[in-house]
């Protein structure tokens, strides 16, 4: 007879989203820093019984991406918490790497999931320099401080340098799905690690999400239709604001190039 006083589920639900680490000149991409606050204030729920995260990132900083994953692996610990990841258009490469902060990962039949592994992308102007007559001038103390100066040719020693440091970062990153996913990953069928990606669907499939669906739909299915969602999202500050409102075009023009280069590599 007193049904009606009871109170109903609330569910913390966290949106990360943007490209990880900092982006442009002006632009602050998704970092910890920035989103500390708002995972702290989620967790802090008492009675809630899960916090629900949607990522929406191409990935971006490895050190950024561990940081977010490791906040929120030691608040679900503390607070005594189910985690629940939403992957909304992309949860690529360093979101995914976030996303495996997950007890249970979900996406979009269309969503881009994986990418498990570690980019470097430059440009060479050694020939461009020889056409216009510049002479490129370097002094160092440090043998190894120009390395992969993209005005001089590229050295073997550096290569492998660079090499060497992109395989310790790429085993951090197996390490954390496997222990994530554990025996739910599906190895057999392909090369999980490789940086390839694939849809939710063919996720699902593969081990590298539990389900297809949406955050409203799935926390509605495990908590009941009138479970209240409460967003935590970080705003932006008056200064963000105000700087990405600049008139300086310039500036703008190369904040937007500089994200979206990041985020074609997954088609959006």
């Amino acid at each position: 007879m007193f049904s009606f006083f009871k109170k109903k589920k609330i569910i913390p639900h966290i949106k990360l989203s943007g490209v990880i680490g900092n982006v442009g000149k002006f632009k602050q991409g998704l970092d910890f820093s920035g989103q500390e606050e708002i995972i702290s204030k989620a967790f802090a729920l008492k009675k809630a019984p899960c916090v629900a995260i949607t990522v929406n990132s191409p990935g971006g900083s490895p050190v950024q991406s561990h940081l977010i994953y490791n906040f929120i692996r030691v608040q679900a610990k503390k607070n005594k918490k189910k985690v629940i990841v939403f992957a909304e258009d992309v949860a690529a490469s360093g979101g995914y790497l976030i996303a495996c902060a997950g007890d249970e990962i979900y996406a979009n039949s269309s969503s881009i999931v994986g990418s498990i592994g570690v980019i470097y992308s430059s440009f060479g102007f050694t020939e461009l320099i020889k056409k216009i007559g510049v002479e490129r001038r370097v002094h160092t103390a440090g043998k190894n401080k120009s390395t992969l100066d993209p005005f001089q040719e590229e050295k073997k020693e550096d290569i492998e340098r660079l090499k060497n440091i992109q395989l310790d970062l790429h085993k951090d990153f197996i390490e954390v799905v496997e222990k994530s996913r554990g025996s739910k990953l599906k190895k057999t069928e392909v090369e999980l690690f490789s940086g390839e990606f694939w849809s939710g669907r063919r996720a699902k499939d593969l081990g590298l999400i539990d389900g297809v669906g949406d955050a409203n739909k799935i926390l509605r299915e495990k908590f009941g239709e009138d479970v209240v969602i409460k967003k935590f999202e970080k705003s932006k500050s008056w200064l963000s604001k105000k700087l990405s409102s600049s008139n300086d075009h310039v500036d703008q023009l190369a904040n937007i190039l500089d994200e979206k280069s990041v985020w074609q590599r997954y088609g959006l």
